[in-house]
């Protein structure tokens, strides 16, 4: 059966130690090459595993990737990439908006009165409530960031 390994964190702790591959292969009876792909991402057995937590003088748990962090990492990035994402889709919305008024703008000089004013009106109501959510999440996500810091 195969572990999911802290490649990052191998790495991290051998340059720490100023090892180099060859000189973590030699510690923990492994080849230089199973370091190199334990150390790109790739899996690793528990024999392999056992034998890098004796190298390092740690439990061999410590140089996996507990399921649920993990798990918790991944909801965390896709929760902000959607908030990133709708952020831009309001700020494409403002330059629209913004856009448009100038053209209801100039619609409106040209006839002499404010002939766009409804369009511009319900338009406005259609950014306000674009821009509610946006809002909404932002604090969400600062309320959670805080707790999470806490």
């Amino acid at each position: 059966m195969a572990f999911k390994t802290d490649a990052a964190k191998i790495k991290r702790w051998r340059e720490e130690r100023h090892w180099s591959q060859e000189h973590l292969a030699e510690l923990a009876g492994l080849g230089i090459r199973t370091i190199q792909r334990i150390e790109n991402g790739e899996p690793a057995s528990r024999e392999t595993l056992t034998a890098l937590a004796a190298a390092f003088n740690v439990d061999a748990m410590a140089l996996c990737i507990d399921p649920e962090v993990e798990a918790a990492e991944i909801a965390d990035r896709r929760s902000t990439e959607a908030a990133a994402a709708l952020r831009l889709s309001f700020f494409i919305h403002l330059v629209g908006y913004v856009m448009g008024m100038i053209v209801f703008a100039a619609i409106s000089i040209g006839s002499g009165y404010f002939i766009m004013k409804w369009p511009a009106l319900w338009w406005t109501v259609g950014l306000a409530g674009h821009a509610v959510p946006v809002v909404l999440i932002s604090i969400v996500a600062r309320f959670q960031a805080d707790r999470r810091a806490a």
